[in-house]
């Protein structure tokens, strides 16, 4: 079974991107990634800015994480930019509280999203939802995701810390979403009651069924992303998650 190629998420590095987005790039590479995928352009002022330093460092991008607000209102000028980098796989990230109190509230999100998906793939553009925890909610024995899931053709980028997080089964939702899946957000949670972010391979997360399962799935990137990474430096917790899985990809 072929291994699954693995990114990191920016949003890691958001403080050190926002200083020096070129050095952040070129640090990655030099760790051995070979993909990013994006929260933002960091401190460089255009795509193509942002083109030339992915270039110059010899990375590509596995996809962009592009906030709703801006899809709904600027998705030509979103598609665009992304065309410059290259990039096809465009992930909507996250949904503010106030617009997720309701099922209906859920149903008008899946309309919303349902509509960039298919204007996007007009030019050729395939978009995610990558969950959190309050996707799980359940509407009469639905959640959340399936809402989105039954009224779009949107695709999905599972974050297996948050599917674990809401006590759900990351294999079991692999699996469950095979076919809609495409890529897999790989962060550990630590033991104990806080529930911490961790490096993958040092919290309480089967990542050996959890990497089998996407790679049955034919999940295109694992990314490795850390929200917080606390007192230990991100570019750290990032070369640890790779470590880690390089291992575990050498054991097969």
């Amino acid at each position: 079974m072929a291994a699954i190629p693995l990114s990191v998420q920016l949003y890691t590095l958001r403080d050190l991107t926002a200083k020096d987005m070129p050095n952040v790039l070129t640090r990655l590479a030099k760790l051995g990634y070979r993909y990013v995928e994006l929260a933002g352009f960091g401190n460089l002022q255009s795509a193509k800015d942002l083109r030339k330093a992915l270039d110059d460092a010899g990375l590509k991008v596995s996809g962009a994480h592009v906030g709703l607000d801006l899809l709904e209102t600027r998705l030509e000028q979103v598609l665009a930019d992304n065309q410059i980098l290259g990039n096809k796989n465009i992930i909507v990230p996250w949904v503010p509280p106030e617009l997720r109190k309701s099922e209906d509230d859920w149903k008008r999100l899946a309309g919303s999203v349902g509509q960039v998906a298919t204007k996007a793939a007009v030019s050729g553009f395939e978009v995610a939802y990558h969950n959190h925890d309050f996707e799980f909610v359940e509407f009469g024995g639905k959640t959340a995701l399936e809402i989105i899931l039954e009224a779009t053709t949107a695709k999905v980028e599972l974050d297996v810390f948050w599917v674990a997080f809401a006590g759900r089964d990351p294999v079991a939702w692999i699996e469950k979403l095979s076919g809609r899946l495409t890529l897999l957000h790989l962060k550990d949670l630590a033991a104990g009651p806080e529930k911490r972010f961790a490096p993958v391979g040092t919290g309480t997360l089967d990542f050996a069924k959890i990497l089998a399962a996407g790679a049955r799935a034919n999940v295109r990137f694992g990314i490795v992303e850390q929200d917080n990474t606390y007192e230990m430096d991100p570019m750290k917790a990032v070369e640890i998650s790779l470590r880690n899985l390089q291992a575990m990809e050498s054991r097969k």
